[in-house]
C-alpha cells in the first residue's frame, strides 16, 4: 500500500493586489467602495488543487513560468500558508528553493555551512563532523573562507547543494538546481539525486529540463494556469506538455 507523505487537499493560494489610490480625496469619499475593491483584488497563484506524493518516490512538477510550481514547493516547505484547503507533510524536509536561501551574505562559506546546517536541524557537532565532506563536495577551494557576497550564482548553488547533500533528509525539495553551475558539478548533483532516490528519499523536483524530469521522476504533475492539467507517467505527461506548449 502506498504511503502518502505530502497531501494537498483542495488547496488554493492567492495574494492581494495593490493599486494606486488615485488620490486621497477620492479614496476617502469612496471609502467603502475602495475598501471592497482592495479586498476583492487578488492574484490567484493556485486554484483548488489536490494531489499526493508517496514515500520514496521522485515527483516532478512541470509547467510554464508563473503557473504555480514554486508556490507549491513553498507550501510544502511551510514558508507559505494556503489561502484555502489543507497541506499535510510527514517527514523532515530539506529544500533548495532559491540560491542563497538561509545564507548570511557577510559570513564566509564555512560559517554559512554551520549556519545552514543548524537551520536545517543539525547540531553544531553534527555539522562539524560533516564539514570537510561538504567543503570537498562543493569544490569551492580557497573561496570557502571568503564572504559569500563575492560568490557567483554557480558558487552559491554549489554551497547550497553541498550542505543539503549531506543532511540525509526524508523529503527533499529541489527547484531548478541541476541547471546551475558547470557541467561537472551538474553531473555530481544528478548523481547525488540518484543516490537519494536509491536510498528512499522522497524528492519533489521542479525543472524546465524535460530530460532531467524523465530521467529522475517516477510521476510528474503538469501545472497549467494555476491548475493541475495532468498527473501520470513521466513520458506521457512530458510528451503532452511539449505538444501543448508548441501548439
Amino acid at each position: 500500500m502506498k504511503d502518502p507523505v505530502i497531501i494537498f487537499e483542495k488547496v488554493s493560494k492567492s495574494y492581494p493586489l495593490y493599486h494606486n489610490l488615485m488620490g486621497i480625496k477620492r479614496f476617502l469619499f469612496s471609502f467603502t467602495k475602495s475598501l471592497r475593491a482592495f479586498k476583492n483584488s487578488r492574484f490567484e497563484a493556485l486554484r483548488d488543487i489536490s494531489f499526493e506524493v508517496y514515500r520514496g518516490e521522485t515527483f516532478g512538477i512541470i509547467g510554464r513560468n508563473g503557473a504555480g510550481k514554486s508556490t507549491i514547493l513553498g507550501l510544502i516547505a511551510g514558508v507559505l500558508k494556503p489561502t484555502q484547503g489543507k497541506v499535510l507533510v510527514r517527514g523532515r524536509i530539506a529544500s533548495l528553493l532559491e540560491l542563497g536561501g538561509g545564507f548570511h551574505w557577510e559570513l564566509t562559506g564555512r560559517e554559512n555551512i554551520m549556519l545552514n546546517g543548524i537551520l536545517l536541524g543539525l547540531t553544531r557537532e553534527e555539522v562539524r563532523k560533516k564539514m570537510d565532506a561538504i567543503i570537498e563536495f562543493s569544490e569551492l577551494g580557497e573561496f570557502i573562507d571568503q564572504p559569500i557576497r563575492v560568490y557567483s550564482s554557480g558558487m552559491l548553488a554549489r554551497l547550497g547543494f553541498s550542505v543539503v547533500a549531506h543532511l540525509d533528509p526524508e523529503i527533499l525539495l529541489v527547484d531548478e538546481i541541476l541547471t546551475v553551475g558547470d557541467i561537472n558539478f551538474q553531473r555530481k548533483c544528478l548523481e547525488k539525486m540518484l543516490n537519494f532516490k536509491k536510498n528512499g528519499t522522497t524528492i519533489v523536483f521542479v525543472s524546465h529540463s524535460m530530460e532531467d524530469i524523465k530521467r529522475l521522476c517516477d510521476r510528474v504533475m503538469w501545472i497549467e494556469n494555476h491548475n493541475i492539467k495532468m498527473i501520470g507517467e513521466p513520458e506521457e505527461v512530458v510528451s503532452n506538455y511539449i505538444k501543448f506548449v508548441n501548439s
